[in-house]
């Protein structure tokens, strides 16, 4: 099925090259996204689950590659706020507006531009962390960025790019702040991240800012020489629009890692999410759904890996009795160690050894990182509700993974 532009439809580029145009069909029943004939294959693929082809793909929501970047939350109702009056505020019109930033290769413009490029300003990374009053500046960044930032996300933040701390060389960032009912959640990340990182595993460069107000973290979708990578979530590689992040199963997480992650990655691969599994348990992180894995790729065609680790946060801080995002053994809960360890032979093919190293060093990374929050929460009054309860809750985690007649102790 082919479709004429109609005066909603977009033109799709991955990268450089212009890959085809994405439109409602006549009936408004379908999305349908059409390659364009001389479309380069596979480099204009817009994703590994939708190859170059003659027929269109047709989808009943926006199909899930394109539906990954849109905004949510803050910044879904100040970008709908900016555009309702002019262009109206559908799925096609917010990534028609805010196409030209976007998380990953695709880019969104109208059909007879020439390309989807905007004007890009530059901030100071320096003067972002050291600004005494986050919720003016997150305010003036929001009202700056709001129409440049595709980028999906409950939490409110902003895509922009700053000049790296004590160089000239531009870097590109995501800027986050928070709600009034998660307080102290860049802190709470700062540290949960800090804990990932002393672990040992992949993970974006990360700052708190001096007051803690913003959580800034480097985007790990740009190249070093600026060229947007390839990144899809494992929620659109399952064909599950953003409502479904939470309608899978850790056991189906780790069959889309074999199914495509590359062989010469895929070890490393399995040992990330079970390492990032058991750091959720230990510091009751109940957002790790769908939207927060997923794998790199330089281009179509290119080796593909597993994505950094992001958006770590102990939920249980806000949601005292929140519990994991996705199944796992049938159930969602915070599982014993047993079940983790069942999880990493049958489903991640790990040996026992190797599961057991994993979970002393993520055990340690965490019972590390707790004098530092400690500190910080003594140093900052504002944080110490917070502070105290993640504290108590990567206790009962720690707790939890230390009892006795395990697998891995046999």
């Amino acid at each position: 099925m082919s479709v004429l532009s109609s005066p909603g439809a977009l033109a799709v580029w991955a990268d450089t090259s212009r890959a085809g145009l994405l439109d409602r069909s006549p009936d408004q029943r379908q999305y349908v996204f059409s390659y364009a004939p001389n479309a380069d294959s596979p480099y204009a693929q817009v994703s590994l689950t939708m190859p170059v082809r003659l027929e269109s793909w047709l989808s009943r929501e926006i199909h899930p590659v394109f539906q990954m970047n849109l905004p949510e939350g803050a910044l879904l109702e100040a970008i709908r706020r900016a555009i309702a009056k002019l262009a109206g505020n559908d799925d096609l019109t917010v990534l028609r507006v805010t196409g030209g930033n976007q998380i990953g290769r695709n880019r969104y413009a109208l059909p007879e531009a020439p390309s989807p490029g905007i004007v890009e300003t530059r901030e100071s990374l320096d003067e972002l962390l050291s600004y005494p009053d986050t919720d003016e500046l997150f305010h003036t960044l929001i009202t700056k960025y709001a129409l440049r930032s595709g980028v999906s996300g409950v939490q409110p933040k902003v895509l922009l790019e700053a000049a790296d701390r004590g160089t000239a060389t531009i870097g590109a960032y995501i800027v986050k702040s928070w709600g009034s009912e998660y307080p102290c959640l860049a802190a709470n990340e700062f540290f949960c991240m800090s804990a990932v990182k002393r672990a040992g595993l992949p993970v974006p460069e990360f700052y708190l800012s001096d007051n803690g107000g913003l959580f800034v973290m480097k985007r790990f979708d740009v190249a070093n020489d600026g060229r947007p990578l390839g990144f899809e979530e494992i929620c659109s590689l399952q064909a599950l629009g953003t409502a479904q992040k939470y309608n899978s199963t850790y056991e189906r997480v780790a069959k889309s890692i074999k199914d495509f992650v590359s062989p010469e990655f895929t070890q490393k691969a399995r040992e990330q999410l079970f390492a990032s599994l058991v750091l959720s348990c230990i510091m009751r992180n109940g957002d790790a759904h769908l939207k927060n894995f997923g794998i790199l790729y330089d281009h179509p065609g290119a080796a593909v890996r597993l994505a950094p680790v992001y958006d770590v946060v102990t939920t249980v801080a806000y949601i005292p009795k929140d519990v994991p995002a996705l199944a796992l053994a049938g159930t969602k809960k915070w599982w014993p160690r047993k079940i983790l360890e069942q999880f990493a032979i049958a489903h991640l093919a790990l040996p026992i050894g190797k599961i057991s190293h994993i979970i002393n060093e993520t055990s340690e990374a965490v019972a590390d990182t707790r004098n530092a929050l400690s500190e910080y929460s003594n140093d900052h009054p504002e944080f110490q509700d917070i502070g105290a309860r993640m504290l108590s809750a990567w206790e009962t985690g720690l707790s939890d993974f230390h009892k006795s007649g395990f697998i891995c102790d046999q």
